[in-house]
């Protein structure tokens, strides 16, 4: 005969269903809250790389006169530790360079992002 009195055995249909359910519920809350963040922490990020590499440019043609000839000579000549990196692209090799109305001072004296579309205000990527 079974004694009746002993606990029970892990969960019935139902109450597997019911948890289920409510994390289903809390999923349809946060996920569409999740990825306008990702999205706007990545823009937050180009904006803070294109702005202090700027300055950095900017740094280097007070320095020497010329602009760089590539962010590369950024790197080597230990204005910046590593090339920045795109987050939209997460690359490194997809800026677009300026180079400066005068090709005689270097070859680059602004960066803009090579990633395709728009932010999310509807502005390109490019002309930031």
């Amino acid at each position: 005969m079974v004694n009746m009195n002993k606990a029970r055995q892990g969960f019935t249909l139902i109450e597997l269903l019911v948890v289920l359910g409510i994390i289903a519920l809390l999923l349809t809350l946060a996920v569409p809250r999740y990825f306008p963040s990702v999205d706007s922490a990545k823009e937050t990020i180009l904006a803070d790389n294109l702005r202090n590499t700027r300055a950095t440019i900017d740094q280097y043609y007070g320095d020497t006169g010329r602009y760089p000839d590539t962010l590369e000579q950024l790197v080597e000549k230990k204005y910046l530790r590593a090339a920045p990196i795109d987050p939209i692209t997460e690359s490194s090799t997809t800026w677009i360079l300026v180079a400066p109305e005068d090709g005689t001072k270097g070859g680059v004296s602004d960066l803009k992002s090579g990633a395709p579309g728009n932010d999310r205000h509807g502005k390109p990527y490019a002309d930031w």
